[in-house]
């Protein structure tokens, strides 16, 4: 997805703190696939965390999911605009949660990265359903949860056929 750059938003997310993890420390902002660059965001935090023993692993996932609830939720209503492409804690979460069923071999790393983009972009059934009926921060982040449930069970189906 590209969008154009908008230096009055970019404006409004620098100067308040909230906006900056929601934006992915400034990714968000970048105006060709802000949510391709979100998702590497994610893949970096998998990375920095591969030392975390797998429960604890989906604790630190668990808390970053239930935290961006709030902060997409209050980013998008900061800003007028439900789940802005710019808004992309959620595609951070889905990666995180997504890499979870991998080994840290950068051949996995990079097909649950294609999984998953594809998944959020292409959102089956149920989540695109789910992506227009649910508002708010809950909505901005289910529907790439879903999208990692997804590219995660395709992940462990070509695991179990490409050990």
């Amino acid at each position: 997805m590209t969008m154009r750059f908008d230096p009055d938003l970019a404006r409004q997310v620098l100067k308040d703190p909230l906006h900056w993890p929601a934006f992915g420390f400034g990714l968000g902002l970048l105006p060709i696939a802000p949510g391709t660059w979100g998702s590497l965001l994610g893949v970096l935090l998998f990375w920095i965390l591969i030392p975390l023993e797998l429960p604890v692993y989906l604790g630190v996932v668990a808390a970053f999911f239930l935290v961006g609830i709030w902060i997409s939720g209050e980013s998008a209503r900061r800003i007028g605009v439900h789940d802005h492409p710019g808004i992309v804690w959620d595609e951070v979460v889905g990666m995180m949660l997504t890499l979870a069923v991998v080994e840290p071999q950068p051949v996995w790393i990079l097909v649950g990265f294609a999984l998953f983009r594809a998944a959020d972009i292409w959102k089956p059934w149920p989540i695109r359903d789910l992506d227009h009926r649910l508002r708010g921060g809950l909505g901005i982040m289910l529907d790439d949860v879903l999208a990692a449930a997804y590219a995660g069970g395709a992940l462990l189906l070509l695991r179990f056929f490409f050990p």
